[in-house]
This record gives C-alpha cells, sequence and structure tokens, in this order.
C-alpha cells in the first residue's frame, strides 16, 4: 500500500469504523452516541465540546469524506477492541482507519510494539495497514 495513499483510505475508512461499532452496539442510535462521548472522556481519547445525538452519529458514520471528530472514531476502535465478538475491518479503507486510530490511542516506540499490542484476531487483518499508518506518522514528525 503506498504511502500516499494511506491517508486518503483512512480518512474514507473513518465512517465505516462508526457504521460498524453502531450495527454490534446494543442500544439505540442516541444511547450508543452517548456511550461514545462518554467513552471518549473517560478514557481521554477527545474531549466531545458535547454529547453528539444519535442523528449526528448517523450522519458521521455515513461520511465518506471522514469530517466526524477524530475523537469518535478513536474511541469506537476502542469499544470495538473490547468486543467479545472480535471484529475485524470489513474493507482496506476501514482497516486504515483502524490502525490509524490505533496508533492514535496510545503510544508505541516501535512498529513491533504497536503490532505485539493489537488483540490477537486483529494481527494478520491489520498486518499491511498498520505498517502503513506507522509510515504515515512517523513521516510527519520533525527531526
Amino acid at each position: 500500500m503506498p504511502q500516499d495513499d494511506f491517508y486518503t483510505k483512512m480518512r474514507a475508512g473513518l465512517s465505516a469504523l462508526l457504521r460498524q461499532w453502531r450495527s454490534l452496539g446494543q442500544a439505540d442510535a442516541d444511547q450508543l452516541a452517548l456511550i461514545l462521548a462518554e467513552t471518549a472522556r473517560v478514557a481521554k481519547l477527545g474531549t466531545p465540546d458535547a454529547t453528539p445525538s444519535g442523528a449526528t452519529l448517523e450522519q458521521w458514520s455515513q461520511d465518506q469524506q471522514g469530517e466526524m471528530p477524530l475523537w469518535a472514531p478513536r474511541t469506537a476502535v476502542f469499544l470495538l477492541n473490547q468486543m467479545p465478538a472480535r471484529p475485524t475491518p470489513q474493507s482496506d479503507e476501514e482497516a486504515c482507519a483502524w490502525a490509524y486510530c490505533w496508533l492514535r490511542n496510545r503510544s508505541f516506540d516501535s512498529l513491533d510494539a504497536a503490532q505485539a499490542a493489537l488483540p490477537a484476531h486483529l494481527a494478520a487483518p491489520l498486518a499491511d495497514a498498520l505498517e502503513a499508518a506507522w509510515r504515515d506518522q512517523q513521516g510527519l514528525r520533525l527531526v
């Protein structure tokens, strides 16, 4: 996966992350939005100004431009990783978004450390995307 294509794929996959989390969540849209916002605050994955409505969560889930606040997909990855259903990305774009959020949610010293910390069921589905996300992240650092 070329590095220059990673960002485009990642942005396109952010809404897919939210769709997957919404489809697996066992609550109505307003409750899922509340869970997402409160988890972001408690887990320190972002600081939502206000709790979004279910309609807003639905809008973000359909947003192909990835214009939702980054705390939402970061928190979705955090929650998806804890689900007993062991969900995995359903597309290349979603895998890129998942890998990007994985790296943003925690601090890793190396790609190997980031890969080793993945839940076992995500190691293979995120292998290429995580490598591309790591290259993208490292390319943005100033020396």
